[in-house]
């Protein structure tokens, strides 16, 4: 599966993560849903980071369809929020 970080870049992931990624999505749409800004940044961190570190990077040159977009770590609650009223593709 690739999964897009927004403003870092592409990543291969194995399928055998799917199951722990979809966990911490819904654990980051509760914190959203509360609006629980220390939950969502804590959350975030973990999905980001389970992502980097399960995934292979996709060269830049590369052309690939994202089948997840994520918000970078950098991401505040608000920003997240504005992202989702504005229908971009991001995936929570």
């Amino acid at each position: 599966m690739i999964v897009r970080i927004l403003e870092e870049g592409q990543y291969e992931v194995p399928d055998s993560e799917l199951a722990s990624l979809e966990a911490l999505d819904a654990e980051l749409s509760a914190a959203i849903e509360a609006n629980d800004a220390e939950s969502y940044s804590e959350v975030l961190s973990q999905l980001v980071e389970r992502i980097r570190s399960s995934g292979t990077a996709v060269a830049p040159s590369t052309i690939v369809t994202s089948e997840l977009t994520i918000p970078n770590e950098g991401t505040s609650l608000d920003e997240m929020k504005r992202l989702l009223a504005s229908g971009e593709s991001v995936e929570v």
